[in-house]
């Protein structure tokens, strides 16, 4: 099955062949657990949030569009899973940027000065906790462009947007992350 396309697979999946689905969650579960690690607070929720997103998929198999990629529909489906359990992690509790500054000052300061290749594992969660107090949109633009490495053009499929607005949302977004790192380090430093 690895030598068709995307589209041939779904062109089998929905002509009865639930093996070419199967290759389908081979091929994109890793960008996909990725992403929802990257949105949401914990493993557990990540790999719920993936579950369901490839189930949705799978049920909406039909209204995909041949012509469109098929791994920027399932990044829309899996990053609305995950704005999804967000909403609802919200309505609980949530780690305010003062507590991480109070628990983690001291990584946060050194994190914004050590290029990225030497980062710990909990410098990593310590980057997805802060990511996790960005606005839904900034953090999805930015798991979008900087953990999935989807281009411009991906991104503005997934998020349904023109390559303008990516491109602003994006400068905002990375501007906006900067800004928390900095106010994190700075009041890390004190």
């Amino acid at each position: 099955m690895a030598e068709f396309s995307d589209g041939e697979l779904v062109a089998r999946v929905l002509a009865g062949d639930d093996s070419a689905y199967a290759e389908l969650v081979r091929r994109h579960h890793p960008r996909v657990i990725g992403l929802c690690r990257s949105m949401l607070s914990t493993e557990q929720a990540a790999e719920d949030a993936a579950q369901d997103a490839f189930l949705k998929a799978y049920r909406s198999l039909a209204s995909f569009r041949a012509d469109a990629s098929f791994a920027t529909w399932l990044y829309r489906i899996a990053a609305n899973q995950c704005l999804d359990c967000r909403r609802k992690e919200a309505r609980g509790k949530e780690q305010s940027l003062d507590a991480l500054v109070e628990d983690h000052g001291d990584r946060i300061q050194a994190l914004s000065a050590t290029p990225g290749p030497e980062r710990s594992a909990e410098d990593v969660e310590l980057v997805r906790r802060v990511l996790s107090a960005l606005p839904e949109q900034y953090r999805l633009i930015l798991t979008l462009r900087e953990v999935q490495g989807l281009d411009y053009a991906e991104i503005a499929q997934t998020m349904e947007c023109s390559l303008d607005s990516v491109k602003a949302r994006l400068k905002r977004a990375r501007r906006t992350f900067l800004d928390k790192l900095r106010h994190l380090s700075g009041a890390g430093g004190v």
